[in-house]
């Protein structure tokens, strides 16, 4: 007999009113990880000879942390501004891979609004999302609520960096910098429920971490999603009747 396909369109849930807030509050544990490294991106950037206003127009419109940390890096370099584009696309090209993994669950959601959804899709808010998905409760409205509220903190923190930035004692020195990464593997982990995702994780694991040895740059970031992506490739075919 032929398997059966599951559905994988994302439910219709509460519907907007109910489910946009309610991601607002269920991305509201990952604020404490994102103002640190708004701060701290905030004053790298303004240390590197941006001003507050493209400090601020970078958070807005850029919206992801490791690349705005990377840009900031080479700014400082005096890298050319092509480089800079060109290795911030490539530290953002994992962001491929988590938007192709949420396609079934947005078949169903017009154009203009998976293009908002991408645009502020991040590592921690995808795996919120992904997880509500699983269970059957997600919804489009539930990942814009979480997208929205972990944009305000971000745009918030880079704000305070910039305007009490000398004021503000160095979150990295407490440790606080680990709080986002180490949130994301504690939302990632209950993800891993079927066992061949496992080594797969793993994988992952070890090769960001070398990379990140090893390499310079975030070069690392890339060759961990490309090589997992790959050694997590579907090998099942579908069985024939």
């Amino acid at each position: 007999m032929r398997k059966q396909t599951v559905n994988r369109v994302a439910a219709p849930a509460g519907g907007w009113r109910a489910d946009l807030p309610a991601g607002m509050l269920a991305a509201v544990p990952l604020w404490l990880g994102a103002a640190p490294f708004g701060v701290i991106y905030a004053v790298s950037a303004v240390a590197a000879g941006l001003t507050p206003a493209q400090t601020i127009a970078m958070s807005l419109l850029v919206f992801a942390g490791a690349a705005q940390f990377t840009a900031v890096g080479m700014v400082a370099a005096g890298a050319a501004p092509a480089a800079i584009v060109l290795t911030t696309l490539i530290v953002n090209a994992r962001h491929l891979l988590l938007a192709a993994s949420l396609l079934p669950y947005l078949r169903r959601v017009g154009l203009w609004r998976r293009v908002l959804l991408a645009a502020q899709l991040t590592d921690e808010t995808y795996a919120l999302a992904v997880r509500r998905f699983l269970d059957g409760t997600g919804s489009p409205a539930f990942m814009a609520g979480a997208n929205l509220s972990l944009y305000a903190a971000w745009q918030a923190s880079t704000l305070a960096g910039v305007l009490l930035g000398a004021a503000i004692p160095d979150p990295a020195a407490y440790g606080l910098d680990l709080v986002f990464p180490l949130t994301f593997i504690g939302l990632l982990v209950p993800l891993l429920r079927e066992r061949s995702s496992r080594p797969v994780a793993a994988a992952a694991a070890a090769l960001t971490v070398a990379g990140a040895l090893l390499l310079p740059g975030s070069w690392y970031i890339l060759i961990a999603g490309v090589g997992a992506s790959l050694l997590g490739r579907p090998k099942r075919e579908e069985a024939r009747p």
